[in-house]
């Protein structure tokens, strides 16, 4: 039995009563028991697939990995048809993924599929998918911070050394940060408690603070500070700080490596890999539902949280 499960319910912390639920989230339960992952150089090859394969979210990518790990670009029989001129062959192996705002869908990867008389020449992002790309940041930073704004998360650059390139923590003084919810036709603005500050760096390139930012939004979103309502993100409060680190970088590896960007967290977790045998009892899910929502957060404008509890 782990040890932690044995302290009286009164005296367990956020993380622990969390972690004892887990048969409530169904991937963490199937590698638990599965054992996947559990080796570091399994979960860092994890990562490297999901980092490259950036057609789907990243837990889409994550499920497609654990069913046929050598897949290269999927998509559903209609798209492959309609797009591509290409048809499923007989026999074929289907994938399951989440399909937006819907249960799931089924998709094929390109091995599965043969081309009609008509078929054109398939794109270099199909037949080279995991090609490496000279990234770099666009609006995903200025995007991201501004919904930020709508989780009461003031970012603030300012000079710092070297060795420090940002942190995230809660905020001390009682004050608002404006979100503009709207800008057509009229602009719309609300007013939201500020509860957390994120500290960036501004001596660092556009690309590290990038990287910066998504590692400190990663500890927030797997739940490392806490949470003002456990239906945003999980309380997790009380895990160890490695733990903590390593779902931060796993985070902050699998953002900037579906935009090519290099990173210390590369470094970070091949070198966790040289070291340990075994991963940290992680939270597979958190992190990989963190980095999709920040990916998210640095595509497209986000509506305000709802209250309720």
């Amino acid at each position: 039995m782990d040890a932690r499960q044995e302290l009286p319910i009164q005296n367990q912390s956020p993380a622990t009563e969390w972690d004892r639920d887990v048969s409530r989230r169904a991937l963490d339960e199937l590698f638990r028991l599965a054992g996947e992952y559990n080796a570091t150089k399994d979960y860092y090859e994890l990562l490297q697939f999901v980092g490259r394969f950036r057609f789907y979210s990243p837990y889409n990518a994550m499920l497609i990995h654990t069913q046929m790990p050598g897949a290269q670009f999927v998509a559903p029989p209609d798209r492959w048809l309609r797009k591509y001129r290409r048809r499923i062959k007989p026999g074929a192996r289907s994938l399951v993924i989440l399909r937006p705002m819907g249960p799931v869908m089924f998709v094929y990867d390109v091995s599965d599929t043969e081309p009609e008389k008509d078929a054109p020449q398939l794109p270099p992002e199909i037949e080279r998918p995991f090609e490496v790309r000279g990234g770099h940041v666009g609006s995903e930073s200025c995007i991201s911070m501004e919904n930020a704004k709508r989780d009461g998360i003031e970012i603030t650059r300012r000079q710092a050394g070297s060795q420090s390139a940002g942190e995230i923590r809660k905020a001390e003084n009682v004050r608002d940060v404006t979100f503009q919810t709207k800008k057509r036709p009229e602009p719309e603005y609300v007013s939201i408690r500020v509860r957390y500050d994120l500290l960036l760096n501004s001596q660092l390139s556009g690309e590290a603070q990038y990287a910066t930012l998504v590692h400190e939004l990663g500890h927030l979103y797997c739940g490392h500070l806490g949470t003002p309502n456990p239906k945003w993100w999980p309380d997790r409060r009380g895990l160890s700080r490695e733990l903590c680190e390593f779902e931060a970088e796993s985070v902050c590896y699998l953002l900037c490596r579906r935009l090519g960007i290099d990173n210390p967290s590369a470094e970070y977790l091949s070198g966790y890999v040289k070291n340990h045998q075994e991963t940290p009892r992680i939270s597979l899910e958190c992190v990989m539902k963190s980095a999709g929502l920040i990916e998210q957060m640095g595509r497209e404008r986000l509506k305000p949280r709802k209250e309720e509890k």
